[in-house]
């Protein structure tokens, strides 16, 4: 029952969904750790400055474009919710390029933000701030997961 109203939810309208998309990871984030997710990195990084000051900058040009691709993913979540009961062969196949595509840019601008920290607070702390990224974002898209169907689902709970 609750993948299906979020699947609803979803529904509704995708453009406040991806409006609403941010304030859904940040729910995500402080429901895990009760922390905002800039207070989590801070914790985690523990920068001084002038290196903090640096480390900021960076990372609002990363969440510029992280929220765009964010964007991207839950106008695809929004898009299949829309459509998986009557999914076609067509339709999944473009929802899934589309998906990994989305996918495989979230990894390079995960490299190119690793080059731009490494320069600003060293490797160290540019791995660090990776491997944070990387392990909210892992929950967010799990929580997401948990929430939406699996292709054929609905169809499966009718026939009991």
């Amino acid at each position: 029952m609750k993948r299906i109203l979020l699947a609803a939810a979803l529904a509704i309208s995708s453009v406040s969904f991806a409006q609403s998309g941010i304030k859904q990871d940040i729910d995500i984030i402080q429901s895990a750790w009760g922390k905002t997710k800039q207070e989590l990195i801070n914790e985690s990084m523990k920068l001084q400055e002038p290196q903090a000051a640096a480390f900021w900058k960076v990372y609002d040009a990363y969440e510029a474009e992280r929220k765009e691709l964010g964007a991207t993913r839950l106008q695809l979540i929004s898009d299949y919710t829309t459509s998986y009961e009557t999914l076609t062969d067509e339709k999944v196949d473009e929802l899934a390029k589309a998906t990994l595509k989305n996918n495989a840019a979230y990894e390079k601008l995960y490299s190119k933000y690793y080059g731009k920290m490494k320069k600003t607070v060293g490797a160290m702390n540019a791995a660090k701030f990776i491997q944070l990224e990387t392990a909210l974002q892992t929950a967010i898209r799990s929580e997401t997961q948990d929430a939406i169907p699996f292709i054929g689902e609905i169809d499966r709970s009718k026939k009991h």
